[in-house]
């Protein structure tokens, strides 16, 4: 089992490279909103711009995973 895992922490590094689209909205509260466009309901907060970016690196991780290890099919991104 070890071994599919490094294949697919393999893979969603490799995923993590491309130029995915990232919308960063900051909210009247003043905290920002921000979403994975090309992964359907990958999204997270953050207090600050860099904490929401930090967070949408770890919601993509895990998007990406929970997707490969179900065999479903990653979208490119939209700018390739």
């Amino acid at each position: 089992m070890a071994k599919a895992n490094n294949s697919i922490n393999e893979e969603v590094e490799k995923y993590m490279q491309l130029p995915y689209t990232i919308k960063l909205i900051k909210e009247d509260d003043g905290t920002y909103y921000v979403a994975a466009d090309e992964f359907p309901g990958c999204a997270s907060m953050g207090d600050t711009a860099n904490e929401a970016m930090e967070m949408i690196q770890d919601a993509m991780r895990g998007w990406l995973e929970s997707n490969l290890e179900r065999g479903l099919e990653i979208p490119l991104p939209k700018n390739i």
